[in-house]
C-alpha cells in the first residue's frame, strides 16, 4: 500500500494550479466550501503584495468527492489563476510562446533562480521561478484542508499563531513549550485569527505591523516565527523502529519544504540544549479515565519519534522573501557582469500567510502517519482504529 500521497503541479502565472490527493479513506466529510475557506485565509496579511489583489482564489473539486464525502477514489483539485490571462502569451504552452517577453537573465539571491537554472540548463530563468515561486502552496492549502477534513472528523485539529515578525517578537520558550488544553489553543489561535499579523497579542500585533511598513519603505522583507499545535493526537503514532517512521523527523521535512522555511523545533527545540536534563524532560502521570500523561510539555508531544498522547507542538523559522524593492546584486548570466538582481511582483512580509500553510502542511503530514499506523480503506474502520489507540493508553 502506498497510503497517503499528494503531487502538485503548476506554475505560478500558469492557467492553474492542481493536486491529486490519492489514498484518503472513503466516507470523509469534505466540501469545497471547507477548502476555499482556509484559501481565504492563505491571502490575507498584512504585508502581502498585489498578486493579492488580483487572485480571489477558489478550489474545484474535479474528482473524488461526492455528496460531501469522498469516495476513496482519487481527489483532483485545481485552482485556477485568474492572473493567467495577463501571462497567456508569457506562459503558453505551444510554440507560439513569447518566450523573450519577461526573461529573467539577473538571479536573486536567497531564491532558487540560479541554481535551479545550472541544474535544469535554463538560460531564461523564469522557467525555475514560475514553479519555484511560493504560490504553490495555494494548492498545497486545498490538499492539505483534505487532510485536516479526516483529521477534525477525528477531534483532531491544527491551529497557529504568529510569534514574531523581523525582530519584533516574543518567543519565551517556557511559554510556547508550556503544557496547554486543545481549548487553551483554540482560544490562542482564536485571538491571532482577528489580527492582521496573526499574533495573539495586540500589542505586539501593532508593533509588527509598524516593523513591516517600515520595511516596505525600505524597499526590504522580512521574515519571522510561527507556532503550530495540533491538539487530539492519541499516543502511538510514528514510530523508532526505522528513521523514516519518526514522527518527528516526518513534520520536520515537511515544514523544510514550505518554501523560505529554514528552521523547525519541536516542544523545547534549541533551549533543551541549555538546560539540565530535569528541566527539559516531563514526569509521567496516570489517570484512570484518560490515561497515562505527562505534567508538562516540553517535548512538545513527542518522543522517540512517536506521539505521547501531548499536544503537538511545533515552531518554525521565515527567511525574509528574496524579492527586494531595494535589490541586491547579482551576475548577469549572460554578461556575467555585476547588476541589481531582477524584481518580481512580491511580499514585504508573507509570515501571517505562512501559517496558513504550515498548518494545512502539518495537517496533511500528521493525516499520512496517522493513516500508515491504522490504515482504513473506510472512515468507520479508520474511527474505530483511531478509538483503540486512545483506549490503549488507559488499558496499558
Amino acid at each position: 500500500m502506498a497510503g497517503l500521497r499528494m503531487l502538485t503541479a503548476g506554475e505560478s502565472h500558469g492557467p492553474a494550479l492542481t493536486a491529486i490527493v490519492d489514498g484518503m479513506p472513503a466516507g470523509v466529510p469534505l466540501e469545497v466550501e471547507q477548502i476555499d475557506a482556509q484559501l481565504a485565509r492563505r491571502q490575507k496579511g498584512h504585508g502581502r503584495g498585489g498578486r493579492m489583489a488580483i487572485e480571489q482564489d477558489q478550489a474545484v473539486i474535479q474528482s473524488g468527492v461526492r455528496g460531501g464525502l469522498t469516495l476513496g477514489s482519487p481527489i483532483t483539485l485545481q485552482v485556477y489563476n485568474r492572473d493567467w490571462a495577463n501571462w497567456s502569451t508569457v506562459m503558453a504552452a505551444g510554440t507560439e510562446a513569447a518566450l523573450d517577453e519577461r526573461r529573467v537573465e539577473r538571479p536573486r539571491p536567497g531564491h532558487a533562480d540560479l541554481p535551479g537554472a545550472v541544474k535544469y540548463g535554463h538560460r531564461d530563468m523564469r522557467n525555475i521561478l514560475e514553479r519555484s515561486s511560493a504560490r504553490e502552496t495555494a494548492v498545497r492549502v486545498a490538499a492539505g484542508t483534505v487532510g485536516r477534513a479526516l483529521l477534525q472528523a477525528l477531534g483532531i485539529d491544527v491551529v497557529s499563531h504568529v510569534l514574531a515578525i523581523g525582530d519584533v517578537g516574543d518567543v519565551d520558550r517556557d511559554q510556547a513549550a508550556a503544557l496547554r488544553s486543545p481549548a487553551a489553543w483554540q482560544a490562542l489561535a482564536a485571538q491571532a485569527e482577528h489580527s492582521p499579523v496573526r499574533c495573539a497579542d495586540p500589542a505586539l500585533g501593532a508593533a509588527m505591523v509598524a516593523r513591516i511598513d517600515q520595511a516596505k519603505a525600505a524597499g526590504d522583507s522580512l521574515g519571522g516565527v510561527i507556532e503550530l499545535a495540533v491538539t487530539g493526537v492519541p499516543m502511538g503514532l510514528g514510530s523508532h523502529v526505522q528513521a523514516d517512521r519518526r514522527l518527528d523527523s516526518r513534520i520536520a521535512g515537511a515544514m523544510m519544504s514550505i518554501q523560505a522555511i529554514k528552521g523547525v523545533e519541536v516542544g523545547l527545540g534549541f533551549s533543551a540544549a541549555v538546560r539540565p536534563g530535569s528541566l527539559v524532560h516531563d514526569e509521567i502521570i496516570y489517570d484512570p479515565v484518560y490515561g497515562y500523561g505527562h505534567c508538562t510539555n516540553r517535548a512538545g508531544g513527542m518522543e522517540g519519534g512517536i506521539s505521547n498522547g501531548e499536544t503537538l507542538v511545533v515552531r518554525i523559522a521565515m527567511k525574509p522573501i528574496p524579492t527586494l524593492y531595494t535589490p541586491l546584486k547579482t551576475v548577469h548570466i549572460g554578461s556575467r557582469e555585476v547588476q541589481s538582481a531582477s524584481v518580481e511582483r512580491s511580499d514585504v512580509c508573507a509570515v501571517p500567510a505562512a501559517a496558513v500553510v504550515a498548518e494545512a502542511v502539518l495537517a496533511w503530514t500528521v493525516a499520512q502517519v496517522l493513516l500508515e499506523t491504522t490504515g482504513g480503506d473506510q472512515m468507520a474502520q479508520v474511527q474505530a482504529r483511531v478509538a483503540a489507540l486512545r483506549q490503549a493508553s488507559v488499558d496499558f
